[in-house]
């Protein structure tokens, strides 16, 4: 079996060629049912975020299957120039890829906190559509096992840090305080919440849309205002800042929306969505800044940070290990299985004749035989996997190969 992933990520494509290959929650469900039904796939899983798509599967080792081909027959794409800004991994590589992205060591904001959820919702995702399997399944958990550790004995960054908050503290640094500011959130989603909530810590007035028919139903952050989403435009000119992070295939802001639109002040808008929500030719209007996802990378480093990515690094190789360990472990098992059945029926033909003359009731000689049977498995089951723990790997296998032999016809 081969654990393969095909991804597509900030650092590798802009953000409107990320956007072509997104997937909604239903979307995501959908492919990984479609994908399963490859022949050669055991599981799949997709995660799909704002700053990256990955497709992970299992499959028969000898199966070639281009999962680039796969993922543009989901999406209706047949231009072939999109395969450059893809990276495929296979087994320790693809592995160690996702603990280091777990931990938040892939972000684009190092060390933030959002794609460890992600993660576990998309395995959540692939249980519920049954696209899972148990490689992935134990992949995935460890993959979770690992970022926590690493959020707790490596922290790369202090807080909840997301686009927002960076968005936020590149603008303080340029001298843009959003304390008094009026600003507008357009959706209420997980990355709306946070924006506004960001964004009212930050001391601004802060007032979210909700849709119409959800108003009534849907919670706000504490201190923040509310509009029904059509009522956006008219808001819009009291706005020194709007950010829109919605899941909508269309945009939230468009240039014909600001036909009718006079803005009596510099306007900031702040794109958190993929794909876009904002029309791009907005930022070539008069008085408006616009950012969008890419906007707000950093490379700098602190001393401290230098120090966690080395600890990160071994909880990282530690967690692999332990993966690996149960991967072949997970191959051997029958063959050890095999072998205990084959020792303890050795055992039983070896006593027999000692059983038959030894004087007790048919039922207490039955009652001897089961206990001995269950004491004969625990042993060679302790001197097994006794070897597995002392040798390395190939050794280990050499000895399940010798045992095996001895049984043999």
């Amino acid at each position: 079996m081969t654990i393969s992933m095909i991804g597509i990520d900030h650092d590798r494509a802009p953000v409107d060629i990320r956007a072509l290959f997104a997937f909604t929650k239903k979307n995501a469900g959908e492919a990984m049912e479609r994908l399963k039904e490859t022949a050669g796939i055991y599981g799949c899983i997709i995660l799909s975020t704002c700053n990256r798509l990955e497709i992970w599967t299992s499959h028969e080792e000898e199966q070639e299957i281009s999962m680039y081909e796969c993922l543009c027959r989901l999406k209706g794409i047949q231009d072939t120039s999109y395969e450059k800004y893809f990276i495929t991994r296979k087994d320790k590589e693809a592995v160690e890829h996702l603990f280091y992205l777990a931990g938040g060591l892939k972000s684009q904001i190092l060390g933030e906190d959002q794609i460890l959820t992600q993660i576990k919702d998309a395995l959540n995702l692939a249980r519920e559509h049954f696209t899972t399997d148990s490689v992935l399944e134990v992949l995935f958990r460890m993959a979770v096992t690992a970022g926590k550790k690493i959020k707790t004995e490596a922290p790369l960054a202090h807080g909840n840090p997301s686009v927002i908050h960076q968005a936020v503290s590149h603008l303080k640094e340029q001298g843009y305080d959003m304390h008094g500011k009026t600003c507008m959130v357009i959706g209420n989603g997980e990355m709306g919440k946070v924006a506004a909530q960001t964004l009212r810590d930050a001391g601004a007035n802060v007032t979210v849309t909700v849709r119409q028919y959800r108003s009534g139903l849907v919670s706000i952050p504490i201190g923040c205002s509310r509009i029904h989403y059509g009522e956006r435009m008219r808001f819009l000119p009291n706005c020194d800042v709007v950010v829109s992070a919605t899941a909508s295939p269309n945009f939230t802001l468009r240039d014909e929306l600001f036909q009718n639109v006079v803005l009596e002040k510099p306007l900031l808008l702040l794109d958190l969505a993929v794909p876009r929500d904002i029309d791009p030719s907005l930022g070539s209007r008069d008085g408006i800044t616009l950012y969008d996802m890419d906007s707000f990378r950093t490379e700098r480093l602190s001393p401290e940070a230098h120090e966690s990515l080395i600890k990160a690094a071994s909880i990282v190789e530690e967690q692999m290990a332990e993966f690996f360990q149960w991967l072949d472990g997970r191959d051997v098992i029958p063959r050890i299985q095999e072998i205990r059945a084959e020792a303890v029926q050795d055992l039983n033909l070896r006593i027999e004749k000692i059983l038959k003359k030894t004087p007790m009731q048919e039922e207490d000689r039955a009652s001897l035989l089961e206990a001995v049977d269950t004491a004969a498995g625990k042993v060679v089951n302790k001197m097994i996997f006794g070897l597995r723990d002392s040798l390395n790997q190939e050794a280990f296998l050499e000895c399940v190969a010798g045992l095996e032999k001895v049984y043999e016809d």
